[in-house]
């Protein structure tokens, strides 16, 4: 069964920037579609980002775009979350997400790691 962790959280003053991590184990990493998302008021987890499993395809949420970067680390079976332009709203804990399929990554149906909290001051 995959496993997934997340790291790279911490505290930041608006305007400043991020990198989280989420480490891959128990499966193959390049079978896997990989997402990032976060609590929302009246969600429970809201769409961050996602990465094809070749890297080729990435897709946003509209509040992110042009301020996160989602990509992957293959040497390290991990995929990142660039996080600049941070702003006091983006304030959650960040969980990591995987599964073959992209579409089920977007949609929050595949497997969860156990969250890195990002905090941004103002």
């Amino acid at each position: 069964q995959v496993k997934l962790v997340e790291s790279g959280g911490g505290l930041v003053q608006a305007g400043g920037s991020l990198i989280l991590s989420c480490v891959v184990s128990g499966g193959r990493f390049s079978s896997y579609a990989m997402g990032w998302f976060r609590p929302a008021p009246r969600k429970e987890r809201e769409f961050v980002a996602a990465v094809s499993w070749s890297g080729e395809y990435t897709y946003y949420a509209d509040s992110v775009k042009g301020r996160f970067a989602i990509s992957r680390n293959s040497a390290k079976n991990a995929v990142l979350l660039q996080m600049n332009s941070l702003k006091p709203e983006d304030t959650a804990v960040y969980y990591c997400t995987a599964d073959p399929n992209f579409p089920s990554v977007v949609a929050g149906r595949g497997a969860w790691g156990q969250g890195t909290l990002v905090t941004v001051s103002s």
